[in-house]
């Protein structure tokens, strides 16, 4: 198994919470986070967009653990629902169809501003542990 690295513990452990909120939505979604989706809602139902979740987390992990080559596909599934999420509860918000929903929207789209961020980081090499303190 490849070295998992910054970057891939970063996947390994988004993708797994990921895996964790997806199915909190596809089996019982919370009151704020259904009416701030509406404008998603009438075209895909809740349920199916929890399972997105859990299938983008899934992805993350499978490529956090398949090495470096694989990490490129693992931040645009992380990426994709935290970036689809933020633009959603946004439209909600400057519709005036959900006041409260400005607090999501602020918070979903700095997360997916951070994984963008993440991704572009290099993984530093890997010193030798001895040499590292000489």
């Amino acid at each position: 198994m490849p070295r998992l690295g910054r970057r891939g513990a970063f996947l390994l452990t988004l993708g797994a919470a990921w895996v964790g909120y997806g199915y909190g939505i596809a089996s019982d979604p919370r009151y704020g986070t259904a009416r701030g989706l509406s404008h998603i809602t009438k075209y895909v139902p809740l349920e199916n967009l929890g399972w997105g979740w859990v299938a983008c987390g899934v992805l993350a992990v499978a490529s956090a653990l398949a090495g470096l080559r694989w990490q490129p596909l693992g931040f645009a599934a992380i990426g994709l629902p935290a970036g689809l999420w933020g633009a959603a509860f946004t439209v909600t918000w400057a519709s005036g169809g959900y006041p409260s929903a400005w607090g999501s929207a602020a918070a979903w789209c700095g997360f997916a501003l951070s994984i963008v961020w993440v991704s572009g980081m290099q993984e530093r090499p890997r010193t030798n542990e001895v040499t590292r303190w000489t």
